[in-house]
């Protein structure tokens, strides 16, 4: 092998690869620190429901707007196909050991695939295409309602309603109508897409500069 042969082959092989298709133990550990806020976060505010259903109701697009941010932080770290949706199913299992229903779990993971493919196409570099996968992550803050819709009285009758007191379920009952839920769900959608926006926004404002995005 002539020397420029053999310089030639050693450069190429000191190349940087391009990320492999598999998740690296960075990935996951971004994931785990990332859901973990978005977890804290979300669940600190949720606590306020406890005053009242119409404060449930009324934080909730506090905990979509507080929530974008973690989340969008997340997505400038990750550039798999998998994390996102890896990201969702760690946020399902939570809730699901909180009292959220399993199917309330399960689409809130499915959920979590279509942020990752909305991502993907995107290519992990397109801002839109992040604040799109929040929009559509952000839905399973409805998740919680879909119950009512199959069985409203089993939904009302579980040992996390009943903890609440009779009074509070008794209030909930009268306030989560079909109407309002389905206005809450046009709600939570559009405050889903804002907090993207305002995601984004505090990331370039706050964490670029800070070379933290």
């Amino acid at each position: 092998m002539s020397d420029s042969t053999e310089a030639a082959t050693t450069a190429s092989s000191a190349k940087p690869r391009p990320p492999g298709p598999r998740l690296s133990a960075r990935d996951l550990l971004n994931v785990a620190v990332f859901a973990v806020i978005f977890l804290v976060a979300n669940w600190a505010i949720a606590m306020l429901g406890i005053i009242s259903p119409v404060v449930w109701l009324m934080v909730t697009p506090l905990q979509i707007v507080v929530g974008a941010i973690p989340f969008m932080l997340f997505l400038t770290r990750v550039r798999r196909l998998g994390a996102v949706s890896l990201f969702g199913v760690v946020i399902a299992l939570f809730y699901l050991l909180a009292g959220n229903s399993p199917l309330s779990s399960a689409v809130i993971a499915a959920l979590g695939v279509v942020a990752d493919l909305i991502c993907q196409a995107g290519k992990y570099r397109s801002k839109w295409a992040s604040i799109w996968a929040y929009t559509a992550f952000g839905m399973g803050f409805f998740t919680p309602f879909i119950p009512l819709f199959i069985d409203r009285e089993a939904y009302f009758a579980t040992s996390t309603w009943e903890s609440m007191g009779a009074d509070y379920v008794e209030a909930a009952d009268k306030l989560l109508t079909t109407p309002l839920l389905s206005g809450l769900a046009v709600a939570i959608a559009i405050f889903g897409f804002a907090g993207g926006l305002i995601g984004s926004a505090t990331l370039r404002k706050h964490f670029a500069r800070a070379g933290l995005a």
